[in-house]
C-alpha cells in the first residue's frame, strides 16, 4: 500500500526531474569528470530497490549503469564498508573492522599503511594533495562519522571543506530531509569537486520494522525523492554535464539486522550516472565496495596510492568493455 500512497513533503514531484535533466555533450577536458557526487543509502536492499516507488532511481539506472549485487566487505555493516568505499581496501588492509572503530578509546589493529595523522590513506587525501584547490564535502544524518573530537575518523581533519551532520529528531525523517536541503544548497553555491552525502534512515527502519516491511518499502520510496532533490540541485548549479553521480548502498540486511554473510546482507546495488556513462547497462564484472575509492580517482584523473586493493568500475564507461572474468 506505501507504493500507492506515497507521500513525501516538499518532494512528491522530483522523480519526473530527471527525465529533463539527463546528462547531454560534454566539453572535452583532462579529467572525465570535474565532479563526483557519491549518494549513500545506508541499509538499501535490492529487494527494496525493487519493490518501492522508485522513479529518480529508475531514471538514473535507465540513462546509467547499475550492479545490483555488488559486495559489500565483512562484517556487512555500516563502518566497514563506508570506509572501504573511502579508503579503497578492507578492513584487513585498513583496520576498520567494526562500527565501534569509531569510538576514540576503540583498540583495532593497525592500517597496514599509515598517513601523518595515523589512519589509512582514503580518496578524500588523494584529492587534497594532487588537486590542492578542490572543493570538497561530506554531509550524514547519522552520529558516528563525527563521534571523535567533531571530525570523523573516517576523513582527516583539514581534509574537507565542509562536514556536516543532520542528526534525527522527533519528526520522521526530518534530519534526512535537512541533510538533502543542505546538501542541494552546497551543490549550488560551492560545485564541489567532490561531494559524499549518506543517509540513514532506510537503515534505521530495518532495524526498527523489518528489511522487507511496508514501513521499510516506505522508507526506500523517501530515499528516492531525496535522491531527486540532490539531483535537481545539482542540475540548477549547472554540473549535470560533467559529473559522475553514485549511488550506493553499504550493506542490505535480512529481518531486522544486518552485518552477517548472507546474500541478503552483502550483496547491494550500485547505479553510476553521468556523460561517458553507459546506459541502460547492467555491469558483469564483480564489484566490491573497495572498488569506489579507486572509481573517483580514475574519474578525477588521480594516481590511487599503491596500498589500495579497489580497481575502478572500468566496464560501467563508454569505451571500456567488461573484463575478462574466464579463469
Amino acid at each position: 500500500m506505501y507504493k500507492n500512497k506515497l507521500i513525501i513533503s516538499g518532494f512528491i514531484s522530483l522523480g519526473i526531474m530527471l527525465l529533463a535533466c539527463n546528462s547531454g555533450s560534454r566539453t572535452s577536458t583532462e579529467r572525465l569528470f570535474e565532479h563526483v557526487v557519491i549518494i549513500g543509502i545506508d541499509g538499501l536492499t535490492f529487494e527494496g530497490l525493487q519493490q518501492a516507488k522508485t522513479p529518480v532511481m529508475d531514471n538514473l539506472i535507465a540513462n546509467g549503469a547499475v550492479k545490483y549485487n555488488a559486495r559489500a566487505v565483512l562484517p556487512s555493516s555500516t563502518v566497514p564498508n563506508w570506509g572501504a568505499m573511502i579508503h579503497g581496501a578492507g578492513p584487513e588492509v585498513t583496520g576498520i573492522t567494526s562500527n565501534s572503530w569509531m569510538q576514540p578509546d576503540a583498540r583495532t589493529m593497525t592500517p597496514a599503511v599509515i598517513n601523518g595523522q595515523g589512519l589509512f590513506p582514503g580518496i578524500f587525501d588523494v584529492i587534497r594533495s594532487q588537486l590542492p584547490e578542490a572543493e570538497q564535502g561530506l554531509f550524514i544524518n547519522w552520529d558516528g562519522f563525527g563521534f571523535t573530537h567533531h571530525f570523523g575518523r573516517l576523513h582527516q581533519r583539514g581534509v574537507i571543506n565542509r562536514f556536516d551532520r543532520y542528526l534525527q529528531d522527533e519528526i520522521l525523517h526530518y534530519s534526512a530531509e535537512e541533510t538533502a536541503r543542505q546538501a542541494g544548497d552546497y551543490l549550488i553555491s560551492q560545485k564541489p569537486a567532490f561531494f559524499f552525502v549518506i543517509f540513514n534512515h532506510v537503515d534505521g527502519t530495518g532495524h526498527d520494522h523489518d528489511f522487507g516491511s511496508d514501513e521499510y518499502i516506505w522508507s526506500v520510496a523517501h530515499a528516492d525523492s531525496l535522491v531527486g532533490h540532490v539531483m535537481e540541485s545539482l542540475c540548477k548549479a549547472g554540473m549535470k554535464d560533467n559529473t559522475l553521480v553514485m549511488v550506493l548502498a553499504d550493506h542490505g540486511g535480512t529481518g531486522r539486522k544486518h552485518g552477517g554473510e548472507t546474500d541478503e546482507e552483502a550483496n547491494v546495488p550500485y547505479m553510476f550516472w553521468g556523460t561517458g556513462i553507459k546506459k541502460n547497462y547492467i555491469i558483469q564484472q564483480p564489484v566490491y565496495a573497495y572498488d569506489i575509492a579507486a572509481t573517483v580517482a580514475f574519474a578525477l584523473n588521480l594516481k590511487a596510492p599503491f596500498a589500495w586493493t579497489g580497481r575502478p568500475v572500468m566496464a560501467a564507461f563508454e569505451g571500456h568493455p567488461e573484463p575478462d572474468l574466464s579463469f
